[in-house]
């Protein structure tokens, strides 16, 4: 039998689409690789094999007679464990919320079983969402696929982690600060940050709703564009035709080469030259409105995450990693009107930014200024928790403040990402956009 676990998604629905690969016999080489993989219990905090095999008889029925959803009806997922499953656990990474089963399926994967795709299960996660490192000693801290001493980068830690693993065709995470981004970008995958708001958050575990977002980490660009019409029910952007020829990318070089480690660094100045031999036009750039959007971070998200959690938290502060539980308490700092004189501002940065980048296609940085920390450090030094963690979000905090969609893909250097920046609901020209750095990059 083929082996398929390594496979992008796209090329997983063509098979279907060819009746070269049986739905059924795809999943059950995936629930294979999870049962036989020694990692499987640090990536999946809970497998559905039931309703993967049900989900995939059912997609052989329809592509037998010609009937098939939509590209990837039959191709296995994993879910980050924030979205509800109807019947099955859903604790977003921490003992607080244990035992905690919903009774429907969160909107985004009620689109994705519409479409076709089968569940394999729920991935573990940072707690609560709250880190980009993915280091989660109160359930599970998932492996890094370029070293097992690093950690994988959070939250969708799990998520990203299934696919470099190959044990998902693809994981559905989220990303608030660059949930997605940052776990991509340190496994080598493809991730997409899609614009707040595209994609319904109804049956997510909130962290930050008003900067929540949902998306795919995959292995290609092209997934990541079939996975978000899935995502939304919508039809997938079209990705023919895709050059460099003419574009015009911008370096953004405010805050985002700040304290840069040299692997990201000379990765990231490889890459944009590279872009630039293929035929796009590179800027550099500052940007003072990113700076002082990054020094609202505090105010905005975490005195929202703490007024949401803050019940919950007091209630049982003592089952959270102290550091998380230090980051949810650090929004009791803010009061009301700091939190919407916060916003106001933000609102003004967010024009402000508009205006300096109309004339470009996109804005380039590294996906993260540093490589993935050691994971055994991290749980004995706070301060290097700490500093790590900040760095870690930095610059894909950029795009959440910003109210932006945001790709980042892989440099070709292990653990090293670029993260291209576009504006809001654009995601279709990025996607475009990505697919032709994608083919020049790898």
């Amino acid at each position: 039998m083929t082996d398929w676990t390594q496979a992008r998604a796209a090329d997983l629905g063509r098979g279907i689409e060819a009746g070269q690969i049986d739905p059924v016999v795809l999943t059950e080489s995936f629930l294979d690789a999870i049962g036989g993989s020694d990692a499987s219990d640090d990536i999946y905090a809970r497998l559905t094999p039931d309703r993967a095999l049900a989900e995939a008889h059912d997609a052989r029925g329809r592509a037998r007679l010609g009937l098939r959803k939509g590209p990837l009806d039959g191709v296995p997922v994993s879910w980050k464990d924030l979205f509800d499953t109807a019947g099955v656990a859903t604790e977003a990474g921490t003992s607080l919320l244990e035992g905690r089963v919903p009774t429907q399926d969160a909107v985004v994967l009620q689109n994705a079983s519409g479409a076709g795709l089968v569940c394999l299960g729920k991935t573990h996660l940072s707690e609560l969402a709250f880190s980009g490192l993915g280091l989660n000693p109160i359930t599970a801290t998932p492996p890094n696929i370029n070293n097992p001493d690093w950690v994988p980068g959070g939250s969708s830690s799990g998520a990203a982690a299934s696919v470099a693993f190959g044990l998902a065709a693809a994981g559905i995470g989220s990303d608030t600060g660059g949930s997605v981004r940052i776990p991509s970008a340190w496994n080598d995958l493809v991730g997409l940050k899609t614009t707040h708001g595209l994609l319904p958050l109804a049956g997510a575990v909130p962290l930050a709703s008003a900067f929540d977002t949902v998306g795919p980490l995959c292995r290609s660009v092209e997934d990541a564009a079939l996975l978000l019409g899935a995502l939304g029910g919508t039809a997938a952007p079209d990705l023919r035709g895709a050059t460099l020829s003419g574009v015009r990318l911008a370096v953004l070089e405010t805050v985002a080469f700040d304290d840069i480690r040299d692997a990201p660094a000379q990765a990231f100045e490889t890459a944009v030259q590279r872009l630039s031999a293929a035929g796009a036009e590179v800027s550099r750039i500052t940007a003072p409105e990113v700076a002082e959007a990054l020094a609202l971070s505090g105010v905005l998200f975490a005195t929202e995450a703490y007024g949401t959690w803050q019940d919950e938290i007091e209630a049982a502060p003592e089952k959270m990693f102290p550091p998380i539980l230090d980051r949810f308490r650090g929004g009791k700092a803010f009061d009301g009107p700091a939190y919407v004189a916060g916003w106001r501002k933000l609102r003004d940065l967010r024009a402000r930014w508009a205006n300096r980048v109309a004339g470009y296609d996109a804005v380039l940085t590294p996906s993260a200024p540093i490589l993935p920390p050691d994971r055994a450090r991290l749980l004995t030094d706070p301060d290097y928790y700490m500093t790590e963690n900040l760095l870690a979000l930095r610059n894909t905090r950029i795009g959440n403040l910003m109210g932006l969609c945001a790709l980042s893909l892989p440099t070709g250097i292990p653990a090293c990402g670029m993260q291209v920046l576009a504006p809001g609901f654009g995601e279709a020209r990025l996607l475009r956009l990505g697919v032709a750095i994608e083919t020049v990059l790898n």
